[in-house]
């Protein structure tokens, strides 16, 4: 395989901790998630491409509150490294060397006594010829090294031609072919407006999904699948989809869902696709159809209106905010006028 690993022992090591979520959270809150976004978006712009949470934190809203909002809330329930954190998009509201600490003195306590070797040797496949992706991943690596210490935690950047990158990722015929042990590649665009569109990606009964986001097939009967509680994931989602009438209620259930998520730390987000790399654009901002799911909106020319300078930042961010305004209040309308239907 495409490993560093000399040993069974090592192989095993890495198993194990990569099985603990005190191990898996140590890795989230090590993670400079702004700094991974300036190798695509320079430092400048690195902000706008941050993201925190698998479901886009302002994806839907209930009760006055967006879905970050509501999922902050249910977290501090999961343990004390919860408290403080920030879902928003555009800020790393996770990377915190204290807790990435705390969180790796926890899991190395329990590892040890299970005889699990330190450096933890983490296999990171990489396609060479991607020269952001290859600056990313030796982000990823610095200050994931940087915080937890060589002595504890190492990422060996496996690289390699794309295509093969992909044979052992993306591609894979069966969740026992997956070859890695984190991977930078996978990501998911939203198809309709409800988190289950984002979650059901990792629904465990669906092998194909799990093998190419976590590795291992999630089958319930799989033993990793159970060894991190994906049971009790498929449980939540189910609870949450039965919830058919009261929006509000189904996605509360959605953000216990994620919330769950947040926490096994299976899954650890450090940037969306719909905040980076900086253009040069003659369109008017903001001017054109929007749309965060569905084909109606960068490939969809009515209402698009051109100017004949380049846009500005400055221009942007005064057309970012007027268009949040009034985005904020139809979706407030909107709100009001599908309670009333459902009343």
């Amino acid at each position: 395989g495409h490993t560093s690993k000399e040993n069974d022992q090592q192989k095993t090591s890495t198993k194990t901790a990569l099985l603990n979520k005190d191990f898996r959270q140590s890795l989230g809150f090590a993670i400079d998630r702004t700094n991974y976004a300036a190798q695509l978006n320079g430092k400048e712009s690195a902000n706008t491409a941050v993201r925190n949470i698998f479901v886009k934190p302002d994806f839907v809203q209930a009760d006055g509150k967006d879905f970050g909002t509501m999922v902050m809330d249910q977290l501090p329930a999961y343990g004390d490294e919860w408290s403080g954190v920030n879902f928003a998009d555009g800020q790393d509201g996770l990377y915190n060397k204290d807790k990435a600490k705390a969180q790796l003195e926890k899991a190395k306590a329990e590892l040890q006594k299970d005889g699990v070797q330190f450096p933890i040797h983490i296999d990171v496949p990489v396609a060479q010829s991607s020269k952001g992706f290859v600056a990313r991943m030796q982000s990823l690596k610095q200050t994931v090294e940087d915080t937890l210490g060589k002595d504890n935690v190492v990422l060996d950047l496996q690289m390699m031609d794309q295509d093969e990158v992909l044979n052992i990722t993306l591609n894979v015929p069966s969740a026992a072919d997956a070859d890695w042990d984190l991977q930078g590649l996978v990501g998911w665009n939203p198809d309709y407006d409800d988190p289950s569109t984002y979650l059901d990606t990792l629904q465990p009964s669906s092998e194909d999904q799990t093998k190419v986001y976590l590795g291992f097939a999630g089958g319930v009967d799989n033993a990793s699948a159970k060894a991190v509680g994906l049971d009790e994931y498929a449980k939540l989602l189910a609870d949450a989809n039965s919830e058919s009438l009261d929006v509000t209620k189904r996605y509360e259930k959605y953000a216990t869902a994620q919330a769950w998520l947040s926490d096994s730390a299976l899954v650890i987000p450090t940037m969306s696709s719909t905040g980076a790399a900086t253009v040069i654009s003659k369109v008017v901002p903001f001017s054109g159809p929007s749309s965060q799911t569905g084909n109606k909106g960068s490939s969809y020319f009515k209402y698009v209106e051109v100017q004949d300078e380049p846009v500005t930042k400055k221009q942007y961010e005064q057309a970012r905010e007027k268009w949040q305004k009034e985005k904020a209040e139809s979706n407030k309308k909107a709100q009001q006028d599908l309670e009333k239907h459902v009343k």
